[in-house]
């Protein structure tokens, strides 16, 4: 852990980020300078590289880059790709599903849902169903990894589905893209979505899409919000090398740049999912050990973040242990399953398996200073 870091982050995001990630926020540059500007249209080249797997795929993808919170790019591509007489599917097996299902309902967009528990995995099966029975249907969205649980979703499958049906295909890849291989051309993904405080490692400030190019160009005009226009900050990015509409996070941005040249030097999307997969192995191995149950079968699990159920002893108290661990160095994640009392831990951002084997050993600590029956 760095000196002046007093806790690491084991949430869905912001993340715990290396010190020359927060060192290139020191600069301050304007946003009409060309140096910074080229910075930007480097990150957008680097992110549609990520997002696919030939240079092929990479011409057929653009990246626009939107100001805000992850939610906000998701608004911005329900509210932009969708037209008037559009119809929309919506996968609902979490917090995050439900969330773009408040999107489409305040937008007044036409939309249908696949609701399901939040312990249920996506059945693929569903939206063939769904796809072949009702045409009108023009748009499918759905979380691949829902942090509400932890669960993954097939997506991949399910986007190969929503291909062969001709339908467009929108992927909230926010807690999942470059943390887990996405190949956004083989899975069908028209729009793929993600923030700069996510896997990618930076800090908070704006969201990303990658698109394909070809369905973003025919959607001028059909934006249901000036600020959130998807097509027309793209069409500024495009054509006035690398300019933002409005007032650019220009420290964000330089921070999310030094976070990719980290992320190239790991060794790529492989080596950063194959360090989440060993911290995930290790928190959950140290905390079954103990007596901590995951809320989901192995299969279904993320190596992102991780439900676990509080323990069966009555006088167990989330904010007693929060603190506990807070103290020692970490904070973890409340639950936020409807049906369940949870925690969470995040196993993703500039943490590593030595710092989850000394998690566990302070969760052993904190069960035993409260003298809890895990």
């Amino acid at each position: 852990m760095d000196d002046e870091v007093p806790y690491l982050l084991l949430t869905p995001g912001p993340l715990t980020t290396s010190r020359p990630v927060k060192q290139a926020m020191l600069r301050d540059v304007s946003t009409w300078d060309r140096d910074y500007n080229d910075i930007v249209q480097d990150v957008r080249r680097r992110l549609v590289s990520l997002a696919t797997a030939s240079p092929a795929a990479s011409d057929a993808y653009t990246a626009v880059l939107m100001q805000g919170s992850g939610t906000f790019a998701v608004e911005a591509t329900l509210g932009s790709v969708v037209p008037r007489d559009g119809k929309l599917l919506i996968l609902d097996n979490g917090a995050y599903g439900r969330r773009m299902v408040e999107i489409a309902t305040r937008l007044g967009i036409a939309h249908v849902t696949i609701a399901q528990a939040e312990i249920a995995q996506a059945n693929p099966a569903d939206f063939e169903r769904r796809l072949a029975a009702d045409p009108g249907i023009t748009h499918v969205a759905m979380v691949h990894c829902e942090t509400t649980t932890g669960m993954m979703n097939p997506a991949a499958e399910i986007g190969r589905i929503v291909q062969r049906h001709g339908r467009i295909f929108i992927l909230d890849a926010m807690s999942s893209f470059a943390g887990i291989p996405i190949d956004a051309e083989q899975w069908g993904a028209d729009y793929l979505i993600s923030s700069a405080n996510k896997c990618v490692q930076g800090v908070p400030g704006f969201g990303f899409v990658i698109a394909r190019r070809a369905d973003l160009e025919r959607t001028a005009g059909w934006a249901r919000s000036l600020s959130l226009d998807l097509f027309d900050q793209w069409r500024e990015m495009e054509f006035k090398g690398g300019k933002w509409r409005y007032t650019s996070p220009t420290h964000v941005l330089l921070a999310l740049h030094q976070a990719l040249e980290e992320l190239a030097n790991e060794g790529g999307i492989a080596a950063r999912h194959a360090r989440y997969q060993e911290n995930h192995r290790v928190l959950v191995a140290g905390l079954e050990r103990l007596g901590f149950r995951p809320l989901l079968p192995d299969a279904e699990r993320s190596p992102i973040i991780t439900a676990f159920h509080y323990p069966r002893d009555p006088s167990f108290s989330f904010d007693k242990m929060y603190e506990a661990l807070k103290r020692r160095g970490f904070v973890i994640y409340p639950g936020k399953v409807s049906h369940a009392d949870t925690f969470r831990v995040g196993t993703i951002g500039h943490v590593f398996p030595h710092d989850f084997q000394r998690l566990v050993g302070c969760f052993a600590e904190v069960v035993q200073e409260f003298g809890w029956q895990v």
